[in-house]
């Protein structure tokens, strides 16, 4: 939307306070950035606190890079960060903050990249050589162009598949449109390795907001009426395979309230199942509690105490993240269930 592209650029110069709620992070980790990131950033959580040491994390949105120089020094140099943002004044805050930070912390782990959120095969970059090198004059030079693009695409990706560790984004997913927001948890999905995992940080609404809401620019460039409701920011990540799904963190004070709709910060985690071993050893398992029930995103109940014979694939999701202290499983390892 351009009222997004037009409401950022200017942010990326002067400080916008209605666009982020107040943050509060590490502050050993703010004292290697510029002044002028730390002044231009826009955000309603802190999904760095979710990044590990020597992982390679990708940040959604990462604006003026203020989420990717912390992480940069949460992985450390054995680690990578990979910031994507499509607003060119953005990059251009983030690009020339780059050098500094790595001269600060001693390395240079950090490469920030031009593209969509909602499309992470398209470089931006490229396109923009591309276009360069063969303006398109007439229908048959764009269909020329169009194909050499989705070659490109394909061959290399802005962000390969199975690829990163973590993906994290902090108050940004909710600028895309509505038509697009499948295409993006498809896209975050594809690119996390099996077994890896997204924080995200945004703002969710206790309701869905009505279409004259949706069509108001300033309520959608303000991250209010763009925002998935509480539970559909949930659906939608399992609708393309997610599991372990957590409402991790939900403020209790709303940070908006428009027309009786309560607009407040939270954050998910949730994990790509395994693909090691999927659908071919079947186990028995027991769900150790502390519900007396429990229903997995595809149907599956368990019954605390109760064995229980699941497929590779269920035992598979099972290992991962969020379920896997949860559940005691018989006939593999023991350091597998843990």
């Amino acid at each position: 939307m351009d009222s997004v592209k037009e409401r950022y650029s200017a942010a990326a110069h002067v400080r916008e306070e209605a666009l982020c709620c107040p943050v509060d992070y590490d502050p050993k980790f703010l004292q290697v950035i510029p002044q002028e990131v730390l002044d231009r950033d826009y955000g309603c959580g802190d999904p760095s606190t979710y990044v590990r040491s020597g992982e390679t994390v990708l940040d959604l949105g990462a604006g003026g890079g203020k989420i990717c120089f912390i992480a940069s020094q949460i992985v450390g140099p054995d680690g990578r960060v990979i910031g994507i943002d499509m607003n060119d004044d953005m990059l251009e805050l983030s690009r020339g903050a780059q050098a500094t930070v790595a001269e600060r912390v001693g390395f240079d782990n950090v490469d920030f990249r031009h593209g969509r959120i909602q499309d992470l095969k398209t470089d931006l970059d490229a396109l923009d050589h591309m276009l360069e090198a063969n303006p398109v004059k007439n229908a048959t030079e764009y269909k020329e162009l169009h194909a050499k693009l989705a070659s490109q695409s394909n061959d290399r990706p802005l962000v390969a598949s199975d690829s990163i560790d973590v993906v994290v984004s902090n108050c940004v997913l909710n600028l895309v449109s509505d038509q697009e927001k499948p295409s993006l948890f498809q896209e975050i999905f594809r690119v996390l390795k099996p077994g890896g995992r997204v924080a995200i940080s945004d703002i969710v609404s206790d309701k869905a907001s009505p279409n004259h809401l949706k069509n108001d620019p300033d309520l959608w460039s303000g991250c209010i009426s763009g925002a998935l409701t509480e539970s559909g920011f949930a659906s939608a990540l399992t609708e393309v395979g997610f599991a372990g799904v957590t409402l991790d963190k939900l403020e209790q004070t709303p940070w908006q309230v428009v027309e009786d709709i309560e607009c407040r910060s939270a954050t998910y985690v949730a994990y790509k199942p395994s693909s090691e071993d999927t659908a071919k050893t079947e186990i028995e398992v027991i769900y150790t509690g502390p519900w007396a029930e429990v229903i997995d995103e595809t149907g599956n109940v368990f019954h605390r105490g109760a064995r229980v014979h699941v497929s590779g694939e269920t035992a598979a999701t099972l290992r991962s993240g969020a379920y896997a202290k949860q559940f005691v499983m018989f006939g593999e390892p023991e350091s597998g269930c843990c």
